[in-house]
């Protein structure tokens, strides 16, 4: 285990923990001296594991000078049925009624739905309950979620997303369970605020991986990996990874307990984690889900993702729109719903040395201004960066401006000998003839499965032999990750905006130019390259 996490060796090799003010010491014996009404112990003792014990002595025995915490923000990813929320648990009992209470204060679990954030104050009155001289000092409200410290006033509450009164809180602690389904920032940034306003307070924060290169969760643990790697040094956050690499062996048992601590202490219940591995054999999706959860290998975009997203990360070459005016270009357009997201895909042709063809992919996005902040919740994107950086163009108003659009096309059509310009007619046909009449070659492109199973392997074949420069667009690579397929029984494929992770528009876009470039470039038609079966473009 030690030689597979190395930067978690400190955790198993009995290594001297520093504790200068025996804080460590004591929020073990008060853990210890807790009780759980599951646990197996005699007289239901907290069952404290040492992997556990060793990570709340870092927290809270390693103190300055001045007898505060060095760690400031605790950031846990571990398998699930690791016991992490009964251990959090454990650790706001400390701020509740232990040894680090502050009278007057208080302590808050936030999560992303209400189901969620109940699960720990069940823990933490499960462990009041099943504690004599706790239960007498506390009060228990299982409606509101809430307990109270009576003698010294604190005060612990459940959070979740739609809570109304996360904003002006000053909490000394706070739990942020399950942080990878969270998909907003308002709660996190809300609790944080508070936490800011104090001295010596803790954020501890607990989950399996996650999935998506976005979110606030995405923000903590390319922080934690940061820190973990050595590229940025922060004692104040402490990283805890039980991480495996994108590329394991998800058959291997030595990475199961790895990254499974409890295993060695009998949970998670090691029969049924090995039966599940045993169905990932011939489930791509189980097994995805499986290495997420029970491996902790983050995964870059949909669960069941189609590309790998680290070999389109190397086609992330930057070029110059400028230095390549005048050249050959295709364009592609997805015009969703005009209250949704839409793309414009422009592909050029560029210099190869070795005569095989290389294209520069160019992809800007279109949405509404109304609710822009709203609509980057429900979707799970930044689209106010994404507009700041210049990847996506926001419309004035309640819908996608298709006069917007149009005049886009014209602009790039003004800089590149513009070759096609590629609709689905279904939502264009006015688009299409405007630009018709004024001279701009368009072609329709009919969004049927068979219509794309030559383009997605064109896409496919150009970006995982490196000839696809996208210049590192990250709202295309988010749509990329978000793309699954439909196939028929000949593995033909189409993209499936039904099934997807979250919106593809832009890769749908990309999928259309750069199969539209490729053939033309190519001098050749559909009819050439295209199986028995394959339908000519309109």
């Amino acid at each position: 285990m030690k030689d597979l996490l190395p930067n978690l060796a400190w955790i198993f090799d009995d290594s001297p923990i520093p504790d200068p003010h025996g804080k460590g010491e004591a929020a073990v014996r008060f853990i210890k001296a807790l009780k759980h009404p599951k646990s197996k112990l005699p007289g239901q003792a907290f069952d404290l594991s040492p992997w556990q014990e060793r990570i709340v002595r870092k927290v809270y025995g390693d103190t300055l000078s001045d007898g505060t915490r060095r760690v400031n923000e605790l950031f846990l990813m571990v398998g699930r049925g690791n016991r992490k929320t009964s251990l959090m648990a454990a650790c706001l009992m400390l701020h509740l009624v232990g040894p680090e209470r502050r009278p007057g204060s208080t302590i808050a679990s936030i999560a992303n739905s209400r189901e969620q954030a109940g699960l720990t104050f069940k823990e933490m009155a499960g462990i009041c309950r099943a504690t004599p001289r706790i239960l007498e000092a506390v009060r228990i409200q299982d409606t509101e979620k809430r307990i109270t410290y009576r003698k010294h006033d604190i005060a612990y509450e459940a959070l979740s997303s739609d809570a109304k009164n996360a904003h002006g809180r000053t909490d000394v602690c706070a739990f942020w369970d399950e942080g990878h389904a969270e998909k907003k920032e308002d709660l996190l940034e809300a609790v944080e605020t508070g936490l800011n306003k104090s001295d010596n307070t803790l954020l501890l924060s607990a989950s399996t991986a996650g999935i998506g290169r976005i979110g606030p969760f995405w923000n903590k643990y390319e922080h934690a990996r940061k820190i973990t790697d050595g590229r940025v040094q922060d004692e104040t956050f402490l990283p805890i990874l039980f991480e495996a690499p994108a590329d394991v062996d998800w058959r291997s048992d030595d990475w199961l307990y790895a990254t499974n601590p409890g295993l060695q202490h009998g949970y998670p219940n090691i029969k049924k984690l090995k039966r599940y591995r045993e169905r990932c054999e011939h489930s791509p999706a189980e097994r995805e889900s499986f290495k997420r959860l029970h491996l902790s290998v983050y995964l870059d975009g949909a669960a069941n993702p189609e590309w790998d997203l680290a070999i389109w990360d190397e086609n992330g070459a930057q070029y110059d729109l400028e230095a390549l005016r005048g050249r050959k270009a295709w364009l592609a357009v997805d015009l969703s719903k005009r209250i949704d997201l839409s793309a414009v895909a422009t592909v050029i042709e560029l210099d190869s040395d070795d005569g095989e063809p290389r294209y520069a992919l160019h992809v800007i996005g279109f949405s509404p201004e109304a609710q822009l902040r709203k609509r980057a919740d429900n979707d799970s994107a930044p689209y106010p960066l994404w507009a700041d950086q210049g990847w996506l163009t926001v419309c004035p108003g309640d819908i996608v401006d298709r006069v917007i659009v149009e005049e886009h096309i014209r602009e790039i059509g003004d800089m590149f000998d513009v070759q096609e310009v590629a609709f689905d007619v279904a939502l264009a046909r006015e688009l299409m003839e405007n630009l018709e009449s004024s001279g701009v070659p368009v072609t329709a492109f009919p969004q049927t499965l068979m219509n794309f199973a030559k383009p997605v392997d064109t896409f496919e074949d150009l970006f995982l032999n490196r000839r696809l420069s996208h210049g590192g667009n990250p709202l295309l690579r988010w749509a990329v990750g978000n793309t699954v397929m439909m196939r028929d029984q000949n593995d033909n494929r189409r993209p499936n905006k039904a099934r997807a992770a979250d919106r593809i528009d832009p890769a749908v876009a990309a999928i259309m130019a750069v199969s539209r470039a490729a053939q033309g470039a190519s001098g050749r038609s559909s009819y050439d390259t295209a199986p028995d079966d394959f339908p000519a473009y309109i």
